[in-house]
């Protein structure tokens, strides 16, 4: 097993920013990201909010400057799904399908993970029709139909991502009015290309081989009705990405750490949205990451 100063569970803000600054403490630190480098940043259509870009920018680009950073102090970066941690005698090990790695001080910054509607056809479809990121499926559905399910933040912001691709963005979300921000809702309402559908739930979703139609519920009347569409982008929150994880203080799923981002178990980091908090963003994941790498920085030179 290789062995390393710091080993990071995850690539988006939260550990690229980590990883930027155990590298630039010229210690051996590797990030391990199953998906993408950024996270479910790097799958943003547009951050408005992140200090620094007074005009916005877009989620890839953004990441991508991250990635670039933090490969200049020589952070190695590798592609692979983490499928345990363990404490051993020798450190913790970090088991990855590819082989396991070793290190005293590891950092899970694994984020959150897209929650699924759980309803039948749902799994028989995904990749069929059903998606769970509109700016990777997006282009697919250009001038056709398809359907948003959510109405906070993310789903109205991928709507309005879709509208500039597809012929009619349906939303469809189960209370009588949005969740998202008041900036946003605006901007949906105004959206000649976005049809809302208030007061419904997915019941199913119908197809052979690629999806058709949704079978929609009137949460009031109870009245049914069949929505023809090409594709589906499911936006109705988020879970954390902790299947990997054992041992630790969790709080709903999330890892509960103190203020330096240290778990209940020595040398276990945690940092960003995979930690127990309120608020959940680019900016709230990069504080968490710089900690938690000043941290980890701490611990090894304490130890020798």
């Amino acid at each position: 097993m290789e062995r390393y100063d710091v080993i990071i569970i995850g690539g988006g803000p939260a550990g690229l920013t980590a990883g930027m600054y155990v590298a630039r403490a010229r210690l051996k630190v590797l990030l391990l990201e199953a998906a993408v480098p950024g996270g479910n940043a790097a799958l943003t259509d547009r951050i408005e909010n992140y200090p620094g870009f007074p005009f916005g920018i877009s989620g890839p680009d953004l990441m991508d400057q991250f990635r670039i950073q933090a490969e200049r102090f020589d952070l190695q970066i590798k592609m692979s799904q983490v499928t345990g941690l363990e404490v051993t005698t020798a450190g913790k090990k970090v088991v990855t399908p590819e082989g396991a790695y070793l290190a005293p001080v590891v950092i899970i910054a694994s984020g959150v993970r897209r929650q699924e509607l759980g309803v039948p056809g749902e799994a028989e479809l995904a990749g069929r029709g059903v998606s769970y990121c509109a700016t990777c499926d997006g282009p697919f559905f250009e001038e056709r139909k398809v359907a948003v399910i959510g109405g906070g933040d993310s789903a109205i912001e991928e709507a309005l991502y879709l509208s500039t691709l597809a012929s009619t963005v349906y939303v469809i979300h189960r209370r009588d009015q949005l969740r998202a921000n008041r900036t946003t809702q605006e901007k949906a309402l105004a959206n000649p290309k976005l049809q809302f559908k208030f007061n419904r739930v997915v019941e199913r979703i119908m197809g052979e081989g690629k999806l058709n139609s949704l079978l929609l519920k009137d949460t009031v009347t109870g009245e049914k009705e069949e929505l023809p569409v090409d594709g589906v982008f499911v936006s109705i929150g988020m879970k954390p990405a902790a299947d990997f994880i054992s041992g630790l203080t969790l709080r709903n799923g999330y890892i509960v750490t103190d203020e330096e981002m240290k778990t209940g178990v020595p040398g276990i980091l945690a940092a960003g949205d995979i930690r127990y908090k309120t608020v959940r963003q680019v900016a709230t994941a990069v504080g968490d990451g710089a900690i938690a790498g000043l941290t980890a920085t701490r611990l090894l030179e304490e130890s020798r």
